[in-house]
C-alpha cells in the first residue's frame, strides 16, 4: 500500500465541505463575515465602524467602505513598526511584499498567525484533498514536492522579529516542519535573495530527488526545469524525474506556457492543476479535470465581493456579495479576511462563470488593460490570442508587455507589443498580422476598432533580446518567484523604460 492510499482519507473531509458550501453561498460567507467581525471588534478598525453593533452583511457595507492599498498604508506602516491591534487583533510579524501601487511604491499585506492557519495553509491542504479527489490513482506522497519560492528580499528598516517579503518566502519559513522531509529545496535554498545563485541550487538541490508534484508560477518553473533538462543531458523533465504527475500553478495565467510545457515535459503523464493563491490569501482552485474555472473557496475566513466594472475607481463604488453576483459578469474582486483587510479591492479582475458552485477565471489586473482607443482589450484576451499565434506559428514566448501608441499627424493610433521569444517564429511580420487577427477573434470591441482601419492600424511588434524581462524587473529590485512583468498597460509608463532597458544593452 503507498503513503498516499494511507493518507488520502485525512483530505477527503475538505472536498466534502467543499461540495456542502457549493450550494449553500450565502450562509456560509454570512458566518465567514459574523466570525471576522467578532474577532476584530476591539481592534482600532473594529472600533472605529463599530463592528460588534453590526448584526449584518447589509449594516457592514453600509458603514464599512470599499478601500485600496494607499487607503490603509499608514497603518500597515504602524503594524510593521510593531503596534498591536490595528487592522486585526494583537501583533504582526510576517508581511507579503507585493507590486506597487498608484503611489509607486511596494504594497506590504499583513499575514497575521490567523491567515497563515486559516487561509494559506489550509487552502494549500484543500489543493491537494481535490488532486485527490480527481485524479484517485494518484502517488504525490510517495514521493516529494518541489515548491519554489522567492525570498525576504526588502528595502525596509524592520523592528526585531518582523519580516517582510514574498508571499512564498513566508509561507516556507513557517510551514510545518514535518512537511519539510517531503519537500525540496532546502529552506536555506528555498530563501536565497540572489536568483543567479538560487538557479543552479534549485537545480543541484532537485536534480536527484523523487519528485512527484511541483508548484509555482509558471514562467519561473519554465527557467528551472529547463536548467535541469539541459544539465541532465535529457529529452524531457520525465526522464529526470519519471514520477512526476502535477504541476500546481498559479500567479500568471497558464495558457501562453500551455505548449511550452507539453514540450518539455510527457504529457501522457503530466496534469495540471490552477490555483488562485494571492498575498492576500488563498481564495480560488480548479477542481474539474476538463474545466479550468476554479471553484471559490467559501469558507477560509474570507468574505467575497464583487465590483461591477463600470464601478471600479469610483469613491464609493457598488459592490454584490458572493450570492448576488450572476454568471458571464465580470467584476473586481474585494475581500474582508483574517489578515485585517476590510473591503479592500485586491486589484484583480474576475469573470464569474458558474454561481452552483461559485466559480470564477481571472481576467487580469483592474490597471492591467488597454482601453486607448474603446477597444476594452483585458489580459485574458492578449493571453488567449498570443496562445494561439504561437500555436499557429509553432513558437513560444518567455514574456510579453504591450502599450498603445498614439496617433500621428499621419499615423492612426495601434498598439506596440515587446515581446520575448523562447523560440521565434520564422517570419516576424506573419506574426504580428496573426496576433493581430486573433486579438480581433477574441475581442469584439478591438475588432470595432480594427475594421477598414478607420479607428486603430495594425499592432507591431518588437522583439525583445533574450533575458530582457528578468533583467528589467531585476533593475527595478523586483526579481522573484512572485514578482510579474505587466502584461497590459493603459500608458506608456512601464513599455518606455523596458524599451530603453533592450536598445542600451543590446
Amino acid at each position: 500500500m503507498s503513503v498516499t492510499s494511507l493518507i488520502k482519507p485525512i483530505f477527503m473531509q475538505r472536498v466534502k465541505a467543499a461540495r456542502y458550501n457549493a450550494t449553500h453561498t450565502e450562509a456560509v460567507q454570512r458566518k465567514q463575515l459574523a466570525w471576522l467581525l467578532s474577532r476584530a471588534s476591539r481592534t482600532e478598525t473594529g472600533r472605529r465602524y463599530g463592528f460588534d453593533a453590526m448584526s449584518a452583511y447589509e449594516d457592514f457595507a453600509a458603514k464599512v467602505p470599499v478601500i485600496e492599498y494607499p487607503d490603509m498604508r499608514h497603518s500597515v506602516e504602524r503594524m510593521i513598526q510593531g503596534e498591536r491591534d490595528i487592522l486585526w487583533p494583537g501583533a504582526t510579524t510576517h508581511f507579503a511584499q507585493s507590486s506597487g501601487t498608484s503611489d509607486g511604491k511596494s504594497k506590504y499585506i499583513p499575514i497575521t498567525a490567523d491567515s497563515f492557519k486559516l487561509t494559506h495553509y489550509r487552502g494549500g491542504f484543500d489543493v491537494v484533498a481535490h488532486y485527490l479527489s480527481l485524479y484517485p490513482d494518484s502517488r504525490i506522497f510517495d514521493g516529494k514536492s518541489f515548491i519554489l519560492g522567492g525570498s525576504y528580499a526588502n528595502e525596509l528598516t524592520l523592528p526585531r522579529g518582523v519580516v517582510v517579503g514574498d508571499l512564498s518566502a513566508n509561507l516556507i519559513d513557517r510551514i510545518n516542519p514535518l512537511v519539510n522531509l517531503v519537500r525540496v529545496p532546502s529552506k536555506r535554498v528555498a530563501l536565497m535573495k540572489e536568483w543567479n545563485e538560487k538557479l543552479p541550487a534549485l537545480v543541484k538541490a532537485s536534480m536527484h530527488e523523487n519528485i512527484t508534484n511541483i508548484s509555482g508560477v509558471p514562467s519561473w518553473f519554465m527557467t528551472v526545469i529547463k536548467n535541469i533538462i539541459e544539465q541532465a543531458g535529457a529529452d524531457t523533465i520525465h526522464d529526470v524525474w519519471p514520477n512526476l504527475e502535477v504541476f500546481f500553478h498559479g500567479g500568471i495565467s497558464f495558457e501562453p506556457y500551455r505548449e511550452q510545457y507539453a514540450r518539455i515535459t510527457d504529457p501522457s503523464r503530466m496534469r495540471y492543476l490552477e490555483t488562485y493563491n494571492a498575498s492576500e490569501g488563498f481564495f480560488a482552485l480548479q477542481n474539474d479535470i476538463d474545466d479550468h474555472a476554479m471553484m471559490l473557496l467559501l469558507d477560509l475566513a474570507t468574505f467575497y465581493e464583487f465590483i461591477p466594472i463600470d464601478q471600479t475607481g469610483i469613491p464609493f463604488p457598488e459592490a454584490l456579495p458572493a450570492w448576488k453576483v450572476e454568471p458571464g459578469h465580470t467584476y473586481a474582486l474585494a475581500i474582508t479576511s483574517c489578515n485585517g483587510l476590510w473591503r479592500y479591492a485586491i486589484g484583480d479582475t474576475v469573470t464569474v462563470e458558474s454561481v452552483e458552485p461559485l466559480k470564477i477565471t481571472i481576467a487580469g489586473r483592474v490597471k492591467h488593460f488597454i482601453n486607448a482607443f474603446g477597444e476594452e482589450l483585458m489580459v485574458h484576451n492578449a493571453d488567449a490570442a498570443i496562445a494561439r499565434t504561437c500555436h499557429d506559428l509553432d513558437c513560444s514566448i518567455a514574456n510579453y508587455t504591450a502599450a498603445p501608441v498614439y496617433a500621428g499627424d499621419h499615423t492612426r493610433g495601434r498598439h506596440e507589443w515587446l515581446i520575448e521569444f523562447n523560440r521565434r517564429p520564422a517570419d516576424m511580420n506573419q506574426f504580428a498580422a496573426l496576433l493581430d487577427k486573433n486579438l480581433q477573434a477574441e475581442n469584439s470591441d478591438y475588432q470595432a476598432k480594427r475594421t477598414d482601419g478607420l479607428f486603430l492600424d495594425p499592432l507591431t511588434v518588437i522583439e525583445a533580446r533574450k533575458g530582457l524581462f528578468d533583467s528589467w524587473l531585476a533593475s527595478t529590485g523586483k526579481l522573484g518567484g512572485q514578482r510579474k512583468v505587466p502584461r497590459l498597460s493603459n500608458d506608456r509608463h512601464f513599455i518606455e523604460p523596458m524599451l530603453k532597458f533592450n536598445n542600451d544593452n543590446k
